[in-house]
């Protein structure tokens, strides 16, 4: 993708799943990668240097202001800048309402809602003070559309939708960009485990595609709308999800 060589870029969740694909996507674009996650990331900086950028794990919690500021402070400290986030982090703890405890609910949007928030927090005064720089949060086809026992998931990814488009509008005159990737059922481990007769009569019939997607495939999404191709694209929700929600 156009622009995206030698670009420094965050991405939170990386130690596995789309973040771990999307980390070796922008690798091989010729970005430099920040894994920050609260799971140990060195086996996927490691993977990173072997196509040739730099990396550097750092661990983070993304509900915690402090340890989202040592995350934007060690990434300046070893590569003088940030050019591209990509709030990637996030949970589930799924039940139907009438189960769902606060405790989940809670859980769930300081993950994946108020994380979001915090990362980009700390991250603008930098890409501000350059007039340069590009957010990207994974949302879900949950988050447009709703779906059974995850009332909390869904208020957060439609959450981060809202965040991002009004981002944008505050934004896009110094320079930044703001977009969303709102995934379909994607063949992550988490996925992967669902039993096989479960993820063909419940999850594929709902997919036209007839297949999961792969995390490479929303990895490519994210590289694009980093990318200098993507240069007008702001404030938008680009769903990758084989027709699910058609």
């Amino acid at each position: 993708m156009r622009g995206l060589k030698d670009k420094v870029v965050i991405i939170t969740g990386a130690a596995s799943g789309i973040g771990k694909a999307t980390a070796l996507r922008f690798a091989e674009e010729g970005a430099h990668i920040v894994v920050a996650d609260f799971a140990d990331g060195t086996a996927v900086v490691d993977q990173v240097m072997e196509k040739g950028v730099q990396a550097l794990y750092v661990s983070v919690n993304v509900t915690d202001p402090d340890s989202v500021a040592t995350m934007v402070a060690k990434t300046i400290e070893v590569f003088g800048r940030v050019d591209i986030l990509i709030n990637n982090a996030g949970i589930t703890k799924d039940a139907m309402m009438k189960k769902m405890t606060k405790e989940a609910w809670d859980a769930v949007i300081n993950v994946n809602l108020t994380g979001v928030f915090n990362c980009t927090s700390a991250i603008l005064p930098h890409m501000l003070e350059k007039k340069e720089g590009v957010v990207l949060t994974t949302s879900s086809v949950v988050g447009i559309y709703g779906n059974l026992g995850q009332t909390n998931y869904a208020a957060a990814k439609w959450g981060v939708i809202g965040m991002t488009k009004s981002w944008a509008k505050e934004m896009a005159k110094n320079g930044l960009r703001f977009n969303c990737v709102a995934p379909g059922f994607i063949a992550t481990e988490m996925v992967k485990k669902i039993p096989d007769q479960v993820l063909n009569e419940r999850i594929l019939v709902k997919v036209p595609a007839g297949r999961l997607g792969e995390p490479e495939e929303i990895a490519a999404a994210f590289a694009f709308l980093a990318s200098d191709d993507a240069k007008f694209i702001n404030g938008t929700v680009l769903s990758v999800d084989g027709a699910c929600t058609l």
